[in-house]
């Protein structure tokens, strides 16, 4: 896919040829100058007539009458030299990709050292390259009859770079296409309809992650579970004509199992509510419920590829959660796993009771640190908006660890509080230990108290992607629908913990 050379020839046949360009006074310098010299001077003559534009993240194109051998040259604005960053050049990648989806284009050529800067190195831009590649090219397929038309796409990039260490820039590549497909992954799961993905389905797509990739797999059904006492994950289920699975997959990258990094992710694969019935407007949609299973599935496939040093357990509790005769109702007592009670005061506050069951689960297969994945609370939107995920945390030095990976992956968390009075809320019953629902004031914090009333003394981190699993709107790297929010936070924690 990815061809590495260190000459750059400019008749060299290319379907399109790729550079980036900064907008600055000083004129055409290396690379672009010796681009130049081949139109005759005509390229800063286009610069200066702004039929090249240099903004951030503007593509230009001109066709090249033979001039050079690719039949396109592709500028693409980087703005001020001061402001680039990788994610700009992330961005940028992304808008080329998505603005020549119709030229099928089958090749194509970039010349990497255009795309350099002082905070963007040759391996980032690579990095950034590849992980562009894969994300700005996705699209979920669906179920529409397909057109005899035959599909043409890029098949093979051409790497033009003069860094010695070649095997190192194929490298940036590959990861950064690892961290891609592993999003995409994720993507495809949350945009599955609830009837194409049960949670006998996911058991079966974890099944098969397992078996590429060597990890140790376990799939409890629901004697299982009868056994364990999951009665939280349990109650959820009730009401299902499908059986739920409790699945767990475990890569070791230590010699010992210790210092463990749990992974948990909310696999609610449809959602009406319950009894506490979700509106005919809130009800569309809820085939996403799964974000966090799917955000945990997709870090395990990236994982699964780079074999980093570490030890993970993935926990991915799952089910639909069902209106029937059967079903479980407000006023309800359960009993977790944990032993703590819970009254039940709305079943639509589902997700934190299956996490319940997962975390203390986790901790049973030796988790020292806990991540957990959800889209709980309609709650952390109305704080937060949809750009950013909400988090809770009982331990400052494993919240920073997983803040650093966000940063890292350009997918930004905001703390929210967690105090004493907080979590008294949550054990504010009459008859249980512990309550599900305390209320719509702070309704975020309180499904992520609820939660961390599992985590008790093991570092723990709540991260809640209601409103960022999904978008309605086309961006940079992606179409509208899922995102694949934290696959890439959630595997460069594991990659890069101390």
């Amino acid at each position: 896919m990815f061809e590495i050379k260190t000459q750059l020839d400019f008749n060299d046949s290319h379907d399109a040829l790729v550079v980036g360009i900064f907008n600055k006074t000083s004129g055409m310098e290396g690379v672009l100058a010796n681009l130049d010299e081949h139109f005759d001077g005509e390229l800063t003559q286009l610069i200066k007539s702004g039929d090249i534009v240099t903004k951030k993240k503007n593509v230009s194109k001109i066709h090249t009458f033979g001039k050079t051998g690719a039949k396109r040259v592709y500028f693409i604005g980087l703005g001020q030299e001061k402001e680039f960053s990788f994610e700009l050049l992330r961005e940028a990648f992304g808008v080329l990709f998505k603005s020549v989806k119709q030229e099928k284009w089958t090749e194509a050529a970039f010349v990497l050292d255009t795309f350099t800067g002082e905070e963007v190195s040759m391996l980032d831009a690579a990095h950034a390259l590849g992980e562009a590649f894969a994300l700005a090219n996705y699209e979920f397929e669906g179920y529409k009859q397909k057109s005899n038309e035959p599909e043409r796409k890029i098949e093979s990039l051409t790497i033009y770079s003069t860094s010695e260490e070649s095997a190192e820039v194929r490298s940036a590549l590959e990861v950064g296409y690892v961290y891609g497909t592993g999003v995409n992954s994720a993507r495809t799961l949350v945009n599955l309809p609830g009837n194409m993905l049960t949670a006998t389905d996911m058991a079966e797509y974890a099944q098969k992650l397992a078996e590429t990739y060597g990890f140790e797999a376990e799939i409890l059904e629901k004697e299982d579970m009868e056994t364990l006492g999951m009665g939280a994950m349990l109650a959820v289920n009730q009401g299902s004509a499908q059986p739920p699975k409790m699945i767990v997959l475990k890569y070791q990258g230590k010699e010992e199992w210790k210092d463990v990094i749990a992974l948990v992710g909310k696999g609610i694969t449809f959602d009406t509510g319950g009894y506490s019935i979700k509106s005919k407007d809130g009800i569309v949609g809820m085939k996403t419920d799964m974000g966090g299973a799917a955000a945990v599935l997709g870090a395990m496939e990236v994982i699964g590829e780079l074999k980093p040093e570490q030890n993970v357990v993935a926990v991915i509790p799952s089910t639909d959660n069902m209106v029937s005769g059967t079903a479980f109702k407000p006023d309800d007592v359960i009993t977790s796993m944990s032993g703590k009670t819970i009254e039940v005061l709305n079943t639509d506050a589902e997700g934190r009771l299956v996490l319940a069951d997962a975390i203390t689960y986790a901790k049973h297969h030796g988790a020292s640190y806990l991540v957990d994945v959800a889209t709980l609370t309609g709650g952390v939107i109305v704080a937060l908006g949809t750009e950013t995920t909400g988090a809770l945390t009982n331990d400052e030095a494993w919240f920073e660890q997983v803040l650093a990976a966000s940063y890292e992956a350009a997918e930004p968390i905001w703390r929210l509080p967690l105090f004493e009075k907080d979590k008294e809320r949550v054990r504010n019953s009459k008859i249980a230990d512990l309550n599900n629902s305390p209320g719509r004031e702070g309704h975020a914090i309180m499904g992520g108290a609820f939660v961390g009333e599992f985590a008790e003394g093991t570092p723990w981190v709540h991260l809640d992607i209601a409103g960022t699993a999904t978008t309605n709107k086309e961006h940079d790297l992606g179409p509208a629908g899922a995102t694949g929010v934290m696959v890439r936070t959630l595997a460069l924690l594991v990659e890069r913990f101390q």
